[in-house]
């Protein structure tokens, strides 16, 4: 990697077992995962709250986080699947125009929040002495450098990707396989190759070719952008939790969760191409942002509301 435009084509895939495949979009997602529990270990016994009541939590989030990022990026992005290909909605296989495995893609950040917030309301009716606030503050805590991890396994998978830029931009990345300056069919066809990946490598390797890549455009690495603020955020968070008694004003640290993620979000929208949704309808902002608004609106009121009963 080299700054002053550089070529971004890694193999997605970890390894293959069959066509069962692990990629590294998949791997950060459990990574995600696995560091938030560590976290909010160390959470619930500076709480004194049972682990085990930690491992049904992680339970519920995991469902709920994954159920509601892949229905959200179907119902806000890709609403065509519910008629055209229900199979892959909650499968990870294509079967439109052809079978595929193609692991778990399509997640929707909000989906994913909204159902975070159903699933933790039903943890705390379940669990008494955990209220509903008091869990919302502690899971904010650990959820951005999910969220960090996630845009990270974009990049890997040139997902995502920033408007067009100059090559002379100090971070300009020219995604190969962008779903729209190289599609995998097309790669396919220019190359013979039977897989999409080993279509791009002949392409990039091929002097014939070289004509071709100059074709592609150089975009904003708008995952990276993403990625970096949330991993600011965590850092602001996690300070507030251990250093500060912002931690007993129930509902501060959700807010300032809210406020600060979606604030990123919404500015880092400016960098990114159209993720397509209701934002050709509404106008003025891309879909991203328009969802993003309420939930900042949402945080302030947290974090700005007169102070309550601070016991747990």
């Amino acid at each position: 990697m080299h700054f002053l435009g550089f070529n971004w084509n890694p193999d997605d895939i970890l390894f293959q077992i069959g066509f069962i495949q692990i990629k590294y979009y998949n791997l950060l997602w459990i990574l995600a995962f696995v560091v938030g529990w560590s976290i909010m270990k160390q959470i619930f016994k500076r709480e004194n709250i049972s682990i085990e009541k930690l491992d049904s939590l992680f339970v519920y989030s995991v469902v709920s986080i994954m159920l509601g990022a892949r229905l959200g990026h179907v119902i806000f992005y890709q609403s065509e699947l519910i008629t055209e290909d229900p199979l892959s909605i909650l499968l990870p296989i294509r079967t439109v125009p052809e079978f595929e495995f193609t692991g778990f893609t399509g997640l929707a950040s909000h989906g994913a929040t909204i159902a975070a917030f159903i699933a933790l309301y039903l943890f705390s009716r379940k669990h008494k002495d955990m209220k509903f606030l008091w869990l919302l503050d502690r899971v904010a805590v650990v959820s951005t450098i999910g969220c960090a991890f996630v845009r990270l396994g974009n990049f890997f998978n040139s997902e995502i990707n920033g408007n067009i830029v100059d090559k002379s931009f100090a971070f300009a990345t020219r995604f190969i396989r962008d779903s729209d300056d190289m599609p995998a069919y097309k790669a396919i066809q220019l190359t013979k190759e039977k897989t999409a990946s080993a279509a791009y490598k002949a392409i990039e390797n091929k002097p014939e070719f070289a004509q071709i890549l100059e074709s592609i455009p150089y975009r904003h690495p708008a995952q990276l952008y993403e990625a970096f603020l949330y991993f600011i955020l965590f850092g602001l968070l996690y300070f507030t939790y251990w250093k500060t008694t912002k931690r007993k004003k129930p509902g501060f640290l959700f807010g300032m969760f809210m406020v600060g993620l979606w604030t990123a979000r919404f500015v880092v929208e400016y960098f990114k191409k159209s993720q397509g949704g209701f934002e050709e309808t509404w106008g003025t902002f891309t879909t991203g942002q328009w969802l993003s608004i309420p939930m900042v609106l949402v945080g302030l009121y947290f974090m700005f509301r007169p102070a309550s009963n601070p016991q747990r």
